[in-house]
């Protein structure tokens, strides 16, 4: 019976969706924005206290912008990745994320993102932080 559990198409998606969610951060570490946003879909969701508390929606474009000024704010930000849970579409990633500024302030966040995966791209990005 296991075997027949291991070969379930659900089973195999959410392998693939880890992946995805594996290869997003392998990018974000080694700061290839292209290589990460490629990993979404070309328009995707957004919730990020750094936008607010709703959902908002931005392109591939919007989104490589936005961490191409966090690198330049944090040279040498870098995810650790904690654990990886999948679940049907969504795989939760929980993470440390830590960096230094141009003046010697560093910074250490726990932080957990769900992200919804659909047809190998990430459609939905809900990532929790305290501010």
């Amino acid at each position: 019976m296991l075997l027949i559990a291991a070969c379930s198409p659900s089973i195999k998606q959410e392998n693939k969706n880890s992946q995805v969610a594996e290869k997003l951060f392998e990018a974000f570490n080694s700061h290839n924005w292209e290589a990460m946003t490629d990993l979404y879909a070309e328009e995707a969701q957004f919730l990020d206290p750094s936008y607010g508390t709703e959902f908002v929606t931005k392109s591939r474009a919007e989104t490589m912008a936005k961490y191409k000024e966090m690198e330049t704010i944090f040279p040498n930000i870098h995810d650790e990745v904690k654990n990886i849970h999948p679940s049907g579409e969504t795989v939760i990633v929980e993470f440390i994320s830590t960096g230094t500024a141009a003046d010697g302030t560093t910074f250490s966040l726990p932080i957990v993102s769900l992200l919804t995966i659909r047809n190998g791209l990430i459609i939905k990005d809900a990532t929790y932080y305290d501010l």
